[in-house]
């Protein structure tokens, strides 16, 4: 028996030996992947000494345009069908957060490694300031969707509409956590990742966020992994779980007055959709549609179905 069990750990060991330098991916600068992520009308500009990667499309004239945030670990290319849809009639922006996609963690004149909810806020307004943009429509995807409104409660006279789609920001108990999170969550684990990560994990994390994991490609798995990859996205992820603050501030959403729609998946198992009731009871005269078919990211999986109910929140054609 103590000779099977050494054969076996000798196996184990033999199997992790070849894993491990299949597993490792290190950092990538930035530059490496611009051709690919960031081509037109991708552009980068400066605000406080950050540099942050934006895309600002459609009619200049736009007295209040559409500003877009994604998602933790997304980037700007989570709202590709919606921009499609809507630049033509308005001017819509839209930006990689700090600690994702290109813009990458916070430097210039910005703290290092706070990742908090009202301080991602203040950088959009940040944003906004250097567009020029005195009011918007605001509207966000998870992550995105609770700097919304955290943007709307810090300075109302900023927004003129806000767009929840299964934001977070209350307090939820997930009936599934992406593997990808559940990782970033472990301290040791997370400091880990910084060196190694494996396809697969962004891979299953995806499948955990679409209500219909076949909508998934190759090129989605690709952009999520390559974009992770960014240097110093790893370690902001890490630092952005240890900086949750589910159910904190969320007194401010009786304070908002600004018309607001309440978009969510109905397959959402990361923020269950009872978590959009508790938004549509708090924000007065606000107004929910549930999307039955769609998971917890409607405006990547579905954009023509999603963004339906935004064009007639807007007015739109």
């Amino acid at each position: 028996m103590k000779l099977l069990l050494w054969r076996a750990f000798g196996v184990l060991l033999m199997l992790t030996a070849l894993a491990v330098p299949l597993a490792r991916a290190p950092d990538r600068a930035v530059e490496t992947l611009v051709a690919r992520w960031a081509p037109p009308p991708s552009d980068f500009i400066e605000v406080k000494g950050q540099i942050v990667h934006l895309r600002d499309e459609g009619p200049r004239d736009d007295p209040a345009p559409i500003v877009l945030l994604h998602g933790t670990s997304a980037s700007l290319h989570t709202w590709e069908g919606w921009a499609a849809a809507l630049k033509g009639q308005r001017r819509v922006i839209r930006f990689d957060l700090p600690g994702f996609g290109l813009t990458g963690p916070f430097a210039g004149r910005y703290a290092p490694d706070d990742y908090r909810g009202d301080t991602l806020a203040r950088f959009t307004l940040d944003v906004m300031d250097a567009l020029q943009v005195r009011q918007a429509v605001l509207g966000g995807n998870s992550l995105g969707g609770e700097v919304a409104w955290r943007v709307a409660s810090l300075a109302p006279e900023r927004v003129e509409r806000l767009v929840l789609v299964d934001a977070s920001g209350h307090r939820f108990e997930p009936d599934e956590l992406p593997l990808g999170f559940r990782l970033a969550r472990l301290p040791v684990v997370s400091r880990l990742s910084e060196w190694f990560l494996l396809r697969g994990v962004v891979a299953s994390s995806l499948h955990s966020v679409y209500g219909d994991p076949s909508r998934i490609t190759h090129e989605l798995v690709d952009r999520y992994y390559e974009l992770a990859l960014r240097e110093g996205n790893r370690r902001a992820l890490g630092l952005r779980m240890q900086q949750l603050e589910m159910g904190q501030h969320v007194d401010r959403l009786g304070r908002l007055a600004m018309p607001a729609l309440i978009l969510w998946g109905g397959r959402d198992r990361l923020i269950p959709p009872a978590t959009a009731q508790q938004f549509t009871r708090d924000i007065p005269g606000s107004r929910l549609v549930v999307l039955p078919a769609l998971g917890h990211v409607p405006q990547e999986e579905d954009p023509a179905t999603s963004v339906q109910p935004v064009k007639e929140f807007l007015g739109l054609r």
